[in-house]
């Protein structure tokens, strides 16, 4: 069993594990119990009732956050000709076709998100088992593979947030840092909430949001009442 030191046990100590609070409570709860010296990032898990190892309940998607992440974004393009133009007045931070793929087949890896033009896509699946495992491939389904480069790029920079549920039925996602506040927090978390909402699969039976912890960084997991999300959606 991994020890924790006495900020982290001082941290938990304001959480009751066997407590499920409004969402509004859990969220300013979590953000009490920070304790890092650096400015953490607020996590939130969402346990949904979906199967998926069903295609038809597999959910992934992507949220533009109102608030963004507080954080520099690196984003790579992989396209050719005036596409290259276009991302580069976008802010990619990289650009490139076939000598793009290379550097990454040579293990470069310093960037966050990646976009690509659909016919840049059968280059792109050479390095699937770089990308995959890392959440960078470009997919189709969360608006990075498109012709649009510029606006997905742009988005991008601005905190869209890419999620795709687990074999635990579980979606994690970014909503911020701590310095955020409980309202822009609280805000983001909305955006979350009613995208998943928006997509939630015709075959899901029974309720849709099952559990929801929010955390930070270094800090412990606070429990949300679930049935509290309807308010987020009204």
């Amino acid at each position: 069993m991994p020890k924790h030191g006495k900020k982290y046990i001082n941290s938990k100590s304001k959480v009751d594990s066997n407590q499920r609070l409004q969402v509004k409570d859990g969220v300013r709860l979590a953000l009490e119990t920070a304790y890092a010296s650096f400015d953490e990032t607020v996590d939130v898990a969402v346990k949904l009732g979906v199967n998926p190892k069903y295609a038809d309940q597999m959910v992934r998607g992507a949220v533009s956050l109102p608030h963004g992440l507080g954080k520099e974004v690196r984003v790579i393009a992989f396209c050719k000709g005036e596409k290259e133009a276009e991302a580069r007045e976008a802010g990619a931070d990289a650009v490139g076709a076939e000598d793009l793929v290379e550097k990454i087949k040579e293990g470069w890896l310093e960037f966050d998100k990646a976009v690509a033009t659909p016919d840049m896509m059968a280059h792109v699946g050479k390095i699937g088992r770089v990308l995959g495992p890392r959440g960078l491939m470009p997919n189709a389904k969360t608006g990075t593979v498109t012709f649009e480069l510029g606006k997905a790029i742009q988005e991008l920079k601005a905190g869209k947030v890419e999620f795709k549920v687990d074999k635990a039925g579980i979606v994690h996602a970014p909503l911020g840092k701590v310095s955020f506040g409980p309202e822009k927090i609280m805000d983001n978390l909305k955006a979350l909430v009613e995208t998943l909402q928006k997509i939630k699969p015709s075959s899901a039976k029974g309720a849709y949001f099952r559990g929801v912890a929010v955390s930070t960084t270094m800090g412990p997991g606070v429990k949300i009442d679930s049935s509290s999300l309807r308010g987020l959606l009204e």
